[in-house]
């Protein structure tokens, strides 16, 4: 009798797992890239990208933050390629 028990819990155990491993599916996101140009109407270093996102939104861009592409500052606005 105990026997019984055991293989139909061992056997109960096996088929859920098999069935949580049928549903289970593996999405991947893709991350989109983002194409960036520096700002035409950012005036001096940039050390706020908030501020260099307000102004990259008046030139048509969604947003925008400061890098240092050579030890300077600058605004560069960004948008999805």
């Amino acid at each position: 009798m105990a026997l019984s028990r055991r293989m139909t819990a061992s056997a109960l155990l096996l088929f859920l797992l098999v069935a949580t491993e049928m549903g289970t599916t593996t999405v991947k996101v893709a991350e989109a890239r983002n194409c960036l140009s520096q700002s035409h109407n950012f005036k001096g270093a940039c050390l706020s990208s908030s501020n260099c996102a307000a102004v990259c939104r008046t030139e048509n861009f969604p947003d925008g933050e400061c890098h240092a592409p050579h030890y300077e500052r600058k605004c560069f606005c960004k948008r999805p390629c």
